[in-house]
This record gives C-alpha cells, structure tokens and sequence, in this order.
C-alpha cells in the first residue's frame, strides 16, 4: 500500500484499538507533492501528536511495521515535531 501511494491527498492510516489503551493511537503517511512522506503519530490524546518528513520510503516502511508491532525503537532515525498544540483538543 505504501509503494502504491501518489503525491497530492494519498495517503494511509494504522489504527490501534486496544481494551486497555485509552484515546486515539495511530500513525500515518502522507506522500507529498514535493516527493516527501509526511510520518504523523498519535499516542493516545490531541496534545501527544507528532510530526516528521523524510524522503525515504524505506524509512517510513521500518516505522509503519515498527509500529505495528509495537516495537520500542520504531520512532528512531527521524526529528519529531510536537504538533500537539496544533491540533483541536479532545472533547
């Protein structure tokens, strides 16, 4: 899916759903129109958002399936940004 994704609006999502994690946890992937991935992660609540850009897609993959598996070092290799304050607060 990720190979498959166009520059523009494409992008993916990875949600996770568990009984004893509170919130909204999920990364995802946008490919930009200036051949860059926006990598973007929640942990849980508006204000533990993050963001970061690379051009390598096997980067991103290392994340993606990273995540997934919940593997402590999935977020290595990249800048985080806090975006949190930009993002709407949870209700």
């Amino acid at each position: 899916m990720l190979a498959n994704l166009r520059r523009g609006n494409e992008h993916m999502v990875l949600r996770r759903q568990e009984e004893d994690r509170e919130g909204d946890w999920y990364i995802q992937v946008l490919f930009r129109d200036n051949n860059t991935y926006q990598l973007e992660h929640r942990d849980g609540l508006a204000a533990e958002h993050y963001r970061t850009q690379t051009v390598s897609q096997e980067k991103v993959l290392r994340a993606l399936l990273g995540w997934a598996a919940d593997k402590p070092d999935w977020r290595e290799g990249f800048m985080w940004n806090h975006v949190g304050d930009m993002v709407a607060p949870d209700t």
